[in-house]
């Protein structure tokens, strides 16, 4: 054998037991799983049937719940997630990640809030039971102390209470991972950009905006990416809290719930639909943050330019160029 036959041999020898992987565990369960959505369940050839069927029912997509409330079906429920845990956990992972950068102890500090994120998401869903259960939970017991009536209620038995409960319940299991991605992101920023900043005279909001924020970004794609996935296959903590029918009425039911029901009940094209479903939804998010991370627009534009340094605009700096401009008007 060769030279060049014994690197293809080295090279086989590394990439068919990946191949081999990647074609059981990734593309089959994708091909079958893409075909299996076609099939109605008496084995013929459903067309787009079965997406019809699954798309069109209530538990699906409700909206009569725009105007008489839970519950609005799987994927608003999803899209309400979203909506608002996303933003919710950025901000809060972003504003815990600044507050704590120079304060000694710090690290006690955020190991208590990523204590959330390590605990299993079933566990979680078991705890908020109890949190928002009447009378035992505190949640209903702090709304009580105020005197606001109307949410001094079970929240696991009244649909308009119980999918908020557990959004807002999730931010805490979901800020601890924001909060050190964005504390890793703040060690790559250079001293020397804030130390410059302050003797420039910029504000602290200044520095923030112009200097931190900006830098952040690539951060903030990842972080936003794995959110939205994370939200996207929702399903311990909902029925850790509820049952497998997303509560009372569906009003918590996600799409991951109402797949595993499907399985549950022998209807695998349906179930095969609703996973379908969220494989391009995952697709969407992953492609879209590989696209920005490499820097390629997700839409053909004109020639890209080079990104410009952030800079800061000062008093300092101001009233140089006005006195630079000055000294050049004197002069002609």
């Amino acid at each position: 054998m060769g030279r060049w036959g014994r690197s293809q041999a080295r090279f086989l020898s590394f990439f068919l037991p990946a191949a081999i992987f990647l074609i059981v565990l990734v593309i089959y369960p994708i091909v079958a799983t893409l075909t299996l959505s076609f099939v109605a369940p008496d084995g013929s050839y459903a067309g787009l049937q079965n997406y019809g069927s699954v798309l069109g029912s209530p538990d699906t997509f409700n909206p009569a719940c725009l105007q008489r409330g839970p519950p609005c079906g799987t994927l608003l429920n999803n899209l309400i997630w979203i909506g608002i845990h996303l933003p919710l956990t950025v901000f809060m992972g972003l504003f815990l990640a600044v507050l704590l950068q120079n304060v000694r102890g710090a690290s006690f500090v955020k190991s208590l809030i990523f204590l959330g994120m390590v605990t299993p998401l079933i566990v979680v869903g078991v705890v908020l039971r109890f949190v928002l259960e009447y009378p035992i939970g505190v949640v209903p017991a702090f709304f009580g102390w105020l005197g606001i009536k109307s949410l001094d209620v079970n929240w696991l038995v009244t649909p308009n209470t119980l999918l908020l409960g557990l959004i807002f319940g999730t931010v805490w299991s979901w800020t601890g991972f924001s909060m050190i991605v964005y504390s890793a992101g703040l060690t790559t920023i250079p001293k020397d950009y804030f130390e410059a900043a302050r003797v420039d005279g910029a504000s602290e909001w200044q520095i923030f905006r112009k200097i931190t924020w900006p830098l952040l970004r690539p951060v903030t794609l990842v972080i936003v990416t794995m959110t939205l996935l994370w939200e996207l296959k929702l399903f311990d903590i909902v029925i850790g809290a509820t049952n497998s029918q997303g509560g009372v009425g569906g009003a918590a039911d996600v799409l991951a719930l109402q797949m595993y029901r499907y399985f549950s009940n022998i209807n695998y094209s349906s179930a095969a639909v609703v996973a379908t479903l969220l494989t391009i939804f995952t697709l969407i998010v992953a492609v879209g943050l590989f696209r920005k991370l490499l820097g390629l627009p997700l839409r053909k534009k004109g020639r890209r330019t080079a990104p410009s340094v952030p800079q800061v605009e000062t008093k300092s700096a101001k009233a140089a160029g006005d006195e630079g401009q000055g000294a050049v008007e004197g002069i002609s």
